[in-house]
């Protein structure tokens, strides 16, 4: 359809302010261009296995209802523009796909990247138009970079790849272009979280090759929201806490001759903690240790979303959260010990649930966000109280989407046409 014919159909759907606004930024910007779709990238939310993704272990993440929604058509050229809503417009030629030093952290090069990957897999690209905005919360630990990897590859695959590309390419791609064009050493969870859609379960044993496991639960059936505490503080400066933590994890595993913690067996790393306590510290053995109990509880957790079972998860998460405040240790930075915000949204939590739903550190940690599932019953309470000691506005309630990145305009072809994500 045409951009005009998207916006009049937006226009008639209620509920749609948002998209029919984005599709009017389009024309506005780009015309009435023939082909034009909406896309969606959606944040992501690691449930389980905190630090285990990079030590090859198992994970359990989500895409949530925070997405980056674009307005994209193909515009006939070599040239990918676009622009996103808050940030200067990206003009890319897509004959030149080699990573550029100078566009090292920057959206143009995950566009780039995503690109290249899907080139490599003997796609011929040609150049899209596109208007963008993003609800996905900037240092969040929703992963916007990936939301943007992901919308960016679905706009590519609806476009050029006639569809072929699945979610779990997608995630690959994207994971290429933050790795190589980006230029940050991220593992795979990320993108899988934001592309398949969902609950899912990941085996990162052989991380080129991950086992994806979508798990099919009804968050919305379990009587809990999902609350994201952003506590506004710095993640500057922690670049090496989060090294730290693979450091200390990967001395232990090279104690035994291994690369990764996975490849240890527990027993022979128990058998070996008076030597490991010498050879590489407390901390150090301490880590290990959440890596074997959060390794075995992300598995626990898929386990029990799937025989139904929300309280026994719940029961898992505050346990994961307990290990990784005391064996872990990433709630705050031993460089900045005044500052423990995230250590003091945890033990608010706590008392605003009142011995009731879960709590847990969100993502890397140190700084940023913690998570919590609520009772739908206390979360005006819940809610007002976070607020009340971190501002208005930072206790974010979100929803685990069970749609990954997709094109969503032909949702609205659905009889009540409000299916969209």
């Amino acid at each position: 359809m045409t951009a005009n014919e998207l916006l009049l159909k937006l226009e008639s759907t209620p509920g749609r302010g948002r998209e029919a606004a984005l599709a009017r930024d389009f024309i506005n910007t780009f015309g009435d261009a023939s082909g034009a779709g909406l896309f969606s990238g959606p944040g992501r939310t690691e449930l389980g296995g905190n630090h285990t993704d990079h030590q090859h272990g198992h994970v359990l993440c989500g895409s949530v209802d925070m997405d980056i929604l674009a307005c994209a058509a193909p515009n006939g050229t070599n040239t990918v523009r676009v622009l996103s809503a808050g940030y200067p417009a990206i003009e890319l030629d897509l004959s030149d796909l080699t990573p550029k030093e100078a566009q090292r952290g920057t959206s143009a090069a995950l566009i780039r990247g995503v690109a290249e990957g899907i080139k490599k897999r003997g796609f011929a690209l040609r150049g899209f138009d596109a208007c963008a905005v993003s609800a996905v919360l900037s240092g969040s630990g929703l992963s916007s970079s990936a939301a943007y990897e992901v919308l960016m590859g679905n706009i590519f695959n609806e476009f050029y790849c006639g569809g072929a590309l699945t979610p779990v390419d997608i995630a690959k791609i994207g994971q290429y272009a933050e790795n190589v064009h980006f230029g940050k050493p991220c593992g795979l969870m990320d993108q899988m979280g934001s592309s398949v859609g969902g609950a899912v379960a990941i085996d990162f044993a052989d991380p080129a090759n991950p086992v994806v496991e979508a798990i099919h639960y009804d968050f919305a059936a379990s009587g809990h929201a999902l609350c994201i505490i952003d506590t506004a503080s710095d993640h500057a400066d922690l670049t090496g806490d989060y090294a730290a933590i693979t450091g200390e994890m990967g001395a232990v595993a090279a104690h035994f001759g291994q690369k990764w913690l996975r490849d240890v067996p527990e027993a022979d790393f128990m058998a070996a903690v008076p030597a490991l306590r010498e050879k590489c510290g407390d901390r150090a053995v301490l880590r290990a240790m959440h890596f074997y109990d959060d390794d075995r509880r992300a598995i626990e957790e898929a386990e029990a979303l799937k025989k139904g079972d929300f309280e026994a998860f719940l029961r898992l998460v505050n346990a994961s959260g307990r290990s990784s405040e005391s064996l872990l240790q990433n709630i705050w930075s031993v460089s900045h010990p005044a500052a423990q915000a995230v250590n003091l949204a945890i033990a608010l939590s706590r008392r605003l649930l009142r011995g009731r739903g879960a709590v847990r550190v969100h993502g890397g940690g140190f700084a940023g966000t913690v998570q919590a599932f609520v009772p739908e019953e206390l979360v005006p309470a819940f809610k007002s109280g976070i607020e009340a000691v971190f501002g208005p506005g930072r206790c974010h309630i979100l929803h685990i989407r069970p749609v990954g990145g997709c094109k969503i305009d032909s949702w609205l072809e659905s009889p009540d046409g409000l299916s969209m994500p």
